[in-house]
């Protein structure tokens, strides 16, 4: 067995240990949960009138639509905000003084402000009456989460072009490239393999800032989550069923966009894909 050359392997004594920390910490987790299912029996929260609503079909299926309604306003603010990080950006990294500025108080104004407030703003603007053909509260959060996220992906974006080797620009300049060609072709695609995951984990935040529009009463988990409990009186049980739709949503969000991650950018380093993308935009300069 080689030994790293960080540490010492462990020894007998020091292996024997190990197991029993192992087992001491696996023993207090058990004795929690077992107090937990205990305090919570004691209290009266694990009665069957508690979770009988959770097997009803009507509460069910408005569970389920509202579930819809969570996934497709995430669905399309992710889409929205990753058209709007491209554009300001692209706009931010512009050598044109009237772009870059413009763009650089945009970005940094929705970036910095809370998306509660956004939504608020938006609701109050245009979503009272049933603004946006009958779908105010919907379309609200919809734009207010394209606008915070796509500021944060704006900057995402920003930052996977500039981390690329200048050489792949001056490579491309050097062949009789456009400056757009050289950021649509060579460096935008090189730097998605940068800022996939941080645009995975932007997924996941847009799906959970979703639950902030049950303060301007968008459909969703949480506005159906709380005329639930305010009903059944039942806001601990609610709540774990809620929070482990979310987890689940999130849980499945991360595989397929990790599956995604390795299906479209694969093995290449970035210097490949840029090999890559130049060889297609100019094949005679491969040769």
């Amino acid at each position: 067995m080689s030994s790293s050359v960080l540490f010492d392997s462990p020894g007998p004594k020091t292996r024997v240990r190990h197991r029993l920390y192992t087992v001491i910490a696996v023993a207090v987790v058990v004795a929690a949960a077992v107090w937990l299912v205990m305090f919570l029996d004691d209290k009266g929260q694990l009665t069957d009138a508690k979770w009988h609503v959770f097997t009803l079909t009507d509460y069910l299926n408005v569970i389920w639509h509202a579930l819809l309604d969570t996934l497709s306003m995430a669905g399309a603010a992710i889409v929205l905000a990753v058209i709007f990080g491209v554009v300001f950006g692209v706009g931010k990294l512009s050598d044109h003084a009237f772009v870059r500025w413009p763009s650089f108080l945009v970005v940094e104004f929705f970036r910095a402000t809370p998306v509660l407030i956004l939504m608020l703003l938006m609701f109050f603007q245009w979503g009272i009456g049933g603004g946006f053909w009958g779908h105010g509260p919907y379309v609200s959060v919809v734009l207010a989460l394209m606008l915070y996220n796509g500021a944060v992906l704006a900057e995402v974006f920003r930052a996977g072009v500039l981390s690329l080797p200048k050489g792949q620009s001056e490579a491309a300049y050097a062949i009789g490239m456009r400056k757009t060609q050289v950021m649509t072709i060579v460096l935008l695609p090189q730097a998605v393999k940068v800022m996939l995951p941080a645009l995975i984990s932007q997924c996941v935040v847009a799906l959970k800032d979703t639950s902030l529009g049950m303060y301007i009463v968008a459909p969703g988990l949480t506005y159906i989550g709380r005329q639930i409990y305010i009903e059944q009186r039942n806001q601990l049980q609610t709540a774990l069923v809620i929070s482990a739709l979310y987890i689940i949503c999130n849980l499945i969000l991360t595989v397929i966009a990790t599956w995604m991650q390795r299906r479209l950018v694969g093995t290449k380093k970035p210097l490949e894909v840029g090999m890559t993308a130049l060889a297609g935009a100019n094949p005679t300069s491969a040769k």
